[in-house]
């Protein structure tokens, strides 16, 4: 029997244990109450495990549900990354495409992948978005970007499929008039407990994927900005240290408006590498000029 089982029934499954009722999944999916308890009665039947225990006020996923939710939820992320694959194989050329860039990355990288594609399909309109942290990542699930450039581990969804472009180096720096630059050019080796001692200059991430938690923050004393542009301009004025891109910082390095922070643990000569991903939703289809877009931004990458 368990061969009858249908991909609705999958779907109602997931919007049952996703929204707590039967009736909240009957509005989420636009049907009547008594099709969502249909749906699942017959798929308890065909599985023969119970899958909501229906004795208290709401119903209460059992043991076997739990098992087997998670595989319901794999078989229908692949049922759709195959329809989002298909349908982007049969569309034409994309009205308009949008990109989310995370703000470690260089965006004359983006640039240049974003002109070579544009000289395949000029009439295609671009939107792109510069965004920290969870951001590009949030920007693709919501819907309103189509492809997203991410940096670090942080932040990984299952609707979300990633292909490594390259690492960006990030550099622990301070102002030239800061206490620590006084400190860097005596040579000593700082501990953490003297980074402690002085503000960092942290990053704010706008989206909710990191509530309640911070990346790299080591001193007690933090200024948070909302934007790395902010954040490099406040380093370089003295007041506080913190972790930014090598491209972003290269100049200032030459030129000595910045220090890099001689701490070990921050990385040997102040540096660590981010790696970066090119990420899209694997329900949604991309079309020719975001695979095209997609090729020119690994090309890119390439030493």
């Amino acid at each position: 029997m368990i061969d009858a089982l249908t991909l609705d029934q999958l779907r109602v499954f997931a919007a049952v244990a996703d929204t707590g009722s039967f009736r909240a999944a009957a509005r989420r999916l636009s049907r009547v109450q008594s099709a969502v308890s249909h749906a699942i009665a017959n798929m308890e039947a065909q599985l023969g495990v119970p899958l909501f225990d229906r004795s208290g006020h709401r119903p209460v996923m059992t043991p076997q549900g739990q098992a087997l939710l998670a595989n319901a939820r794999d078989i229908l992320l692949r049922v759709d990354a195959l329809r989002a694959r298909a349908q982007g194989l049969g569309e034409g050329v994309e009205l308009a495409l949008s990109l989310a860039v995370d703000t470690l990355f260089p965006i004359e990288a983006a640039g240049a992948a974003l002109v070579r594609m544009g000289a395949a399909y000029p009439s295609v309109a671009i939107r792109v978005s510069v965004l920290p942290l969870g951001g590009p990542v949030e920007a693709l699930l919501d819907g309103t970007h189509t492809l997203g450039i991410l940096a670090g581990e942080h932040f990984r969804h299952p609707r979300i499929a990633v292909q490594a472009l390259g690492a960006v180096q990030m550099v622990a720096v301070v102002g030239a008039a800061h206490p620590l630059a006084r400190l860097a050019r005596t040579g000593a080796a700082l501990a953490e407990a003297d980074l402690a001692d002085h503000l960092q200059i942290v990053q704010v991430d706008p989206s909710p994927l990191s509530e309640g938690r911070d990346f790299a923050v080591l001193s007690p004393q933090t200024c948070r900005v909302s934007g790395q542009d902010t954040k490099h301009a406040l380093i370089r004025a003295g007041l506080g240290w913190g972790r930014l891109p090598f491209w972003q910082v290269e100049r200032d390095l030459a030129e000595g408006r910045l220090l890099r922070v001689p701490a070990a643990s921050l990385g040997r000569d102040s540096q660590i590498a981010t790696e970066t991903y090119l990420a899209h939703r694997i329900d949604r289809p991309l079309g020719p000029a975001a695979r095209a877009l997609a090729e020119a931004l690994h090309a890119q990458a390439q030493p």
